[in-house]
């Protein structure tokens, strides 16, 4: 039971990091435009191929 002592705090430390991380992410607009990225998969303007001449 001594452990507990030890592994609660990290877990909420933890935790704490995780959450703090998820805000960064929001406030540097890093979920921006989630439709773009989905338009931009199905665009045949780039092709992994190289143009033929």
């Amino acid at each position: 039971m001594d452990v507990l002592v030890y592994l609660i705090p990290a877990s909420l430390f933890l935790g704490a990091v995780g959450l703090i991380a998820f805000i960064w992410t929001l406030r540097s607009n890093q979920y921006d435009d989630p439709e773009g990225d989905s338009r931009r998969i199905l665009n045949s303007d780039w092709d992994d191929e190289p143009p033929q001449d």
